[in-house]
């Protein structure tokens, strides 16, 4: 069956569908066609229906939902053992995405075709706004759906040697974030000229070119290669990234204790390599595990890492910021010893923090430590002129993970040179 049959068959299927025919009974009378069509041909098909006049821009955006449910829940297999997976697991959460980006970038191809050929100023008017306020949302495909899979993804894979696949998949995702915001940008200039057309309709396209790769290539990866320990760890964190137009109910559950990338076993058996997609078999060659172990003995665990007595110093040490604890009790308990906008010596140590300040500003001190200990305060911030130069002074309350308070912080910055920024800075201008 040539191409041009597939397309007719494509626009038989949308018409039954808009007939009010079931997803069902046209699965499984097309499913094994549908399979075979590449998603990111779909826009192009339906502009063909669009001028034929049978069906409009409206009745498609309408059926959007549905195209996406009819074709590509069948793209692969893989796709639907990631469909037996329980609503809220981790890699489910993620496919679930997968349809509604899908879902968007066939509205926008639809949108832009739209706007530039309403024959009325109105029409085009709407659909821009539409376009617009799409364009804004799919924004948040970078924020979320991409970012969970570079931060919380894509070490597990790296762990095991694995570093071309998330290398090549996070350079489209630049590519798709930058996109966006470029056509983004034209049309809050008003730039709706005919090479915007194009820029959309590329866009459209590597959205779903996208959307392909990872349903048939990352995700079944993914499947194979990581335990539900490791899932239990990405579930703990994909909450604070977030989701693109999902709300996870929490079906998953397991009793598996959480892995962290360092923590696992990085080696890849016979048998589970040969699960993989050949696509990422042909990629990866052999696998050459990672085998560094970052946490060494005399490393202090931090939560959130690990370092060393040495290092620990050499940090505080190399920070651009003027850094002093006062313990719960008010004595000064610790002060960083590298940069330093305001004079502190070892003497200071186990000092009541009133009396390191003048006399006239003791009430001041009190009245910050007061309300940091009630919970009432957060932050107490100033800012002075110092030889020339901005000082950015401010105090943080400490406290535990009972929200017991521990503590103040106070944090001193040299902002001068920060208050010159504008734009932006990008690249690196170093002097070889």
């Amino acid at each position: 069956m040539n191409q041009r049959e597939k397309i007719e068959i494509f626009k038989t299927i949308l018409k039954r569908l808009h007939q009010g025919e079931s997803i069902e009974t046209l699965k499984k009378e097309f499913g094994e066609i549908i399979a075979s069509l590449p998603p990111f041909e779909i826009p192009a098909i339906e502009q063909e229906l669009l001028k034929e006049g049978e069906i409009t821009v409206r009745d498609i955006i309408k059926m959007c939902d549905l195209h996406v449910e009819l074709f590509r829940g069948t793209v692969s297999g893989a796709g639907r053992e990631i469909e037996k997976l329980p609503l809220g697991h981790p890699l489910r959460n993620l496919y679930e995405e997968n349809k509604q980006i899908l879902k968007d970038s066939e509205v926008l191809s639809l949108l832009a075709s739209s706007v530039f050929s309403s024959e009325s100023n109105e029409g085009k008017g709407e659909f821009l706004k539409e376009l617009k306020e799409l364009l804004k949302q799919m924004r948040n495909i970078g924020f979320t759906h991409y970012t969970r899979e570079e931060m919380l993804i894509f070490p597990y894979l790296e762990r095991r040697g694995i570093t071309a696949v998330p290398t090549v998949l996070w350079s489209k995702h630049d590519e798709i974030r930058l996109k966006v915001k470029m056509v983004l940008d034209l049309l809050e200039s008003q730039e709706t000229n005919r090479n915007l057309k194009g820029e959309l309709f590329e866009l459209a396209r590597m959205v779903a070119d996208m959307v392909f790769r990872e349903n048939n290539i990352l995700y079944p990866t993914l499947k194979v290669l990581l335990s539900e320990g490791e899932w239990a760890a990405i579930k703990i964190f994909e909450k604070e990234i977030g989701y693109y137009k999902i709300d996870p109910k929490d079906e998953w559950k397991t009793s598996e204790k959480p892995l962290l990338p360092f923590e696992i076993d990085p080696r890849v058996s016979g048998e589970t390599f040969e699960k993989m997609p050949e696509e990422v078999k042909r990629v990866v060659g052999q696998l050459k595990p990672e085998t560094y172990q970052i946490r060494k003995e005399e490393d202090y665990d931090l939560q959130t890492g690990f370092l060393s007595k040495e290092e620990l110093m050499a940090l505080f040490k190399t920070l651009p910021l003027d850094v002093t604890f006062i313990d719960r009790n008010d004595r000064v308990k610790f002060f960083s010893h590298g940069l330093r906008i305001f004079h502190r010596a070892p003497t200071v140590i186990g000092r009541p923090v009133q009396f390191c300040h003048p006399p006239r500003s003791v009430h001041i001190v009190n009245k910050i430590l007061q309300s940091f200990k009630e919970g009432r305060k957060d932050v107490a911030e100033f800012w002075i002129n110092l030889a020339g130069r901005l000082i950015h002074i401010r105090y943080f309350p400490v406290r535990n993970e009972k929200g017991e308070y521990l503590g103040t912080i106070e944090v001193v910055q040299d902002v001068t040179e920060i208050k010159k920024l504008e734009g932006e800075k990008r690249l690196l201008d170093w002097k070889d």
